[in-house]
């Protein structure tokens, strides 16, 4: 997207607010199909948790994915957005059987990664088709905080544990017709994916009516100017081939599988937000912005780094500032930074704002969650509205009577 397009959108709609780009999203659907190319079936499905507005899940349908999803609530947001439910799998963690329940009862894929669970819903529901998550004990993310492969994680069973994996799937003759792992985000090294893979193989030999196998996702995006991002080129040529030759083993053409999230919506999105104050100390020069932790988390939660960019002074003369928040508590977007001269009223953008920033957003001090726009063929769409004080109030309770008779022990001292 052009400054330009980004300036007219904050002038338009105000700021803060969310900026995606179709076209990128688009572009990077078609990357990651084009690195598989060589595998006769392949299924995107994208992470509905890194962004989760219906526009942007109507924009993936229409591109063809599937949609992963952590919740029945997302589930439900699928179904609205027109996936049909046989293209949506249901991944949760720590949830109960209720709720698995629920999404089975609406068609979708599961998918559990709990002994328990699965003996449970094994004995009640034999016939419905389950994949298994699998925790290979391999962390092939680059940051321990998203890393969710590791021996200690509350994601998946334990490779240890398969043996009672296959009598739980004896006993109950449940139906297991896909095998998964996700092993984090940021994944730099190939060959420790494919390592991890090979785990996932072997598991796979154990049942002889597996439909796909699922690959999680985790593929790192560059945050910063000459950062290093996943190779999918590389890792499309190398996967493809062992993956193909494991189903000529198999005996069975299988789908590969992946839940792209963040590779796929991250790039394409832009945070806009106004300078309300340039604030100088002793030895820091602040630009203090209408945001907060509540509207972006990601780098005061995983320490993440966003580029941001005077917008409004492109040219100007760099010099070091620590863009700070308008929350009552420390939080930082980042600290000496060399950005274009800034001016109090300036528009200074975020980039890789689309995944998982709108999502973890907050009511922290009251304060109103942004709106979304979507640039989509050379337009500004507004797909979400800036929330009001209304929507504060909305779901509490009116109580102004319920002191009115109050005992005199609350109100005397």
């Amino acid at each position: 997207m052009e400054t330009s397009h980004l300036l007219d959108i904050a002038g338009t709609y105000g700021a803060p607010v969310y900026v995606y780009d179709a076209e990128k999203i688009s572009s990077q659907y078609r990357k990651l199909t084009q690195a598989f190319r060589q595998v006769d079936h392949l299924r995107l499905n994208y992470a509905a948790k890194a962004l989760s507005n219906l526009s942007i899940l109507r924009l993936m349908n229409h591109l063809g994915s599937g949609l992963d999803t952590v919740s029945i609530q997302e589930v439900k947001l699928g179904l609205l957005a027109g996936f049909a439910p046989e293209s949506i799998i249901y991944t949760p963690n720590g949830v109960s059987l209720e709720e698995i329940e629920e999404a089975a009862a609406l068609g979708v894929q599961i998918n559990i990664d709990n002994l328990s669970v699965l003996e449970q819903f094994g004995n009640k529901h034999p016939d419905i088709p389950v994949c298994i998550r699998i925790n290979p004990h391999v962390m092939a993310g680059g940051n321990s905080n998203i890393s969710v492969g590791h021996i200690d994680s509350k994601f998946g069973i334990s490779i240890h544990q398969i043996p009672h994996l296959l009598r739980i799937v004896e006993l109950t003759k449940m139906n297991i017709n896909g095998i998964h792992m996700h092993t984090g985000s940021d994944i730099l090294d190939i060959d420790v994916f494919l390592y991890a893979s090979e785990i996932l193989f072997d598991t796979a030999k154990h049942f002889p009516d597996l439909e796909f196998i699922d690959f999680g996702s985790g593929f790192k995006v560059p945050y910063r100017q000459g950062d290093i991002q996943t190779n999918v080129e590389e890792l499309g040529k190398k996967l493809s081939l062992r993956f193909n030759a494991f189903c000529e083993e198999y005996g069975k053409s299988l789908t590969l599988a992946f839940e792209p999230g963040k590779f796929l919506v991250s790039e394409a999105g832009y945070f806009l937000t106004k300078v309300n104050v340039v604030k100088q100390t002793t030895s820091t020069v602040f630009a203090q912005v209408d945001s907060g932790f509540n509207h972006l988390i990601r780098p005061m939660l995983y320490g993440s780094q966003h580029e941001i960019l005077n917008i409004s002074n492109p040219k100007g003369r760099e010099r070091y500032y620590s863009v700070v928040g308008y929350i009552c508590e420390t939080d930082t977007f980042g600290s000496n930074r060399r950005i274009s001269e800034i001016a109090e009223g300036d528009i200074l953008a975020f980039r890789n704002a689309g995944a998982y920033c709108y999502t973890m957003s907050s009511n922290y001090n009251s304060r109103y969650r942004p709106a979304e726009v979507l640039w989509y063929q050379g337009k500004a769409h507004l797909i979400r509205e800036r929330e009001t004080f209304d929507d504060i109030l909305r779901n509490q309770i009116d109580t102004s009577t319920l002191f009115e008779t109050a005992p005199k022990s609350l109100t005397e001292k």
